[in-house]
């Protein structure tokens, strides 16, 4: 079969296509022939800075779609030819990979393998987001940041199908606010946005903030709260060194900053993601949610999907076709 690969940290170049062998699942998993392989940022710091990655060479990807190929030793409820998604721990760049059938999601009815790709990281993360997490109430106001992003464009439209009284959002560029504005967002800050959410709420601030990038970004995310005001970290995309709040920031009035990683909870809570993901995906049944697929790349094209997205222009979510 076919993986993309990188043997060596670096820029899109490194990443290669190789033949592998195909693998068979072990107790607990399924093997799945892909259709289609999310591309999220996480890959893109995987392949550059090896985030999350054990050795090399390494094969990135996440999430993926396609037809469950066979099935291992004490696996229930799922058969060889179902269609599914699914998240793993990287390998999800190649015709075959193989995934804990804790984490594998039987497509929904009227979800086809295309709209099953963008499922697995994105939807269950920005529900996670707004209501496990953040526990958003109705009329409350939301900013976040990468608005035009994958997890920013469902959770614009989350937030407003929760009832939030206004969604606030943060791009890079002119042309992603217009795209964020298309899918839930009342207003959309480009670059700075301190001030601009102390006026747009009229001095009080916002009642939760959603930020994945990290470093001056999440502190002036912190400024931005109105009181009793809740913060979540859910990346760091800035590479900026660790942070750490306090007193000084929190007691005054009354905030608070919360974390979380679909990743993190995948391996230490798999029965609390798989009850997350099961709500998030009636979100895209009932229509409350759609996640548009901007641009589409061939397997072999995965380090063009990986230039384009490093530009941070693109918008929506981005797919490699591989068996489909």
């Amino acid at each position: 079969m076919r993986a993309v690969q990188f043997q060596e940290y670096g820029g899109p170049e490194v990443l290669k296509t190789v033949e592998a062998d195909v693998p068979d699942p072990g107790p607990g998993q399924v093997s799945i022939d892909v259709a289609y392989t999310g591309v999220n940022f996480a890959d893109l710091k995987a392949r550059s800075e090896g985030y999350r990655v054990p050795s090399l060479p390494f094969v990135p990807g996440l999430e993926v779609s396609g037809r469950i190929r066979s099935v291992g030793p004490g696996v229930e409820g799922l058969e060889a030819g179902q269609e599914v998604a699914a998240l793993t721990e990287g390998s999800a760049y190649a015709d075959v990979v193989v995934a804990d059938a804790v984490t594998v999601f039987p497509l929904p009815d009227g979800v086809d393998l295309r709209t099953g790709a963008t499922l697995p990281t994105v939807v269950p993360t920005a529900y996670a987001l707004l209501h496990t997490v953040g526990r958003l109430q109705p009329g409350e106001t939301v900013l976040v940041q990468g608005a035009a992003g994958g997890v920013g464009t469902v959770l614009g439209q989350l937030a407003k199908a929760a009832g939030a009284g206004a969604v606030y959002g943060v791009v890079s560029a002119e042309a992603k606010a217009k795209y964020a504005l298309g899918h839930g967002y009342d207003e959309v800050f480009v670059g700075a946005f301190a001030k601009e959410v102390r006026a747009a709420t009229d001095g009080r601030g916002v009642d939760l903030a959603l930020d994945p990038v990290g470093g001056d970004t999440l502190r002036a995310a912190l400024a931005s709260l109105a009181p009793f005001g809740r913060l979540v970290s859910f990346g760091n995309a800035s590479s900026a060194e660790p942070w750490t709040v306090g007193q000084p920031e929190l007691y005054p009035t009354g905030l608070s900053v919360a974390g979380f990683s679909i990743l993190g909870l995948a391996k230490t809570a798999p029965a609390a993601l798989r009850e997350i993901a099961e709500r998030a995906f009636r979100t895209v049944v009932d229509g409350s949610v759609s996640l548009p697929v901007t641009a589409e790349f061939g397997l072999a094209e995965a380090g063009e999907a990986h230039r384009l997205m490093g530009t941070r222009s693109s918008t929506g979510k981005l797919l490699l076709r591989v068996g489909a």
